[in-house]
């Protein structure tokens, strides 16, 4: 019932940025959190920011000082606005989102992330 589409990934060079985008289509449930989870070839999927309904937000240490996520209520969408990129952060990103009173997990697709020089 909840669908979530992600966008913006690309290929890109250390120090450049890149916007991610993700549109949630929601059928009236409530969207507690929504955040942003990332996996590199041969690694686990790991969180790199979630906010919460209020707005409060956190961020893994690895992106700190580097991503920023936003959300917007009205258009359903969240934003992952990615700084000074590494070749770190080169995996394929997934949108996520906690709904209702279960904190019922949602996923997307992926969008792919690369940075490379």
């Amino acid at each position: 019932q909840v669908q979530l589409v992600e966008s913006g990934g690309g290929l890109v060079q250390p120090g450049e940025s890149l916007r991610l985008s993700c549109v949630v289509s929601r059928n009236g449930f409530s969207i507690n959190y929504m955040g942003w989870y990332r996996q590199a070839p041969g690694k686990q999927r790991d969180l790199v920011a979630v906010v919460t309904s209020g707005g409060s937000s956190t961020y893994a240490d690895s992106v700190k000082g580097r991503f920023t996520i936003s959300r917007d209520n009205a258009k359903n969408t969240v934003y992952l606005q990615m700084n000074s990129l590494k070749l770190e952060d080169t995996a394929v990103y997934y949108c996520n989102v906690k709904t209702g009173i279960y904190n019922t997990n949602h996923w997307g697709q992926g969008t792919q992330v690369t940075v490379s020089s």
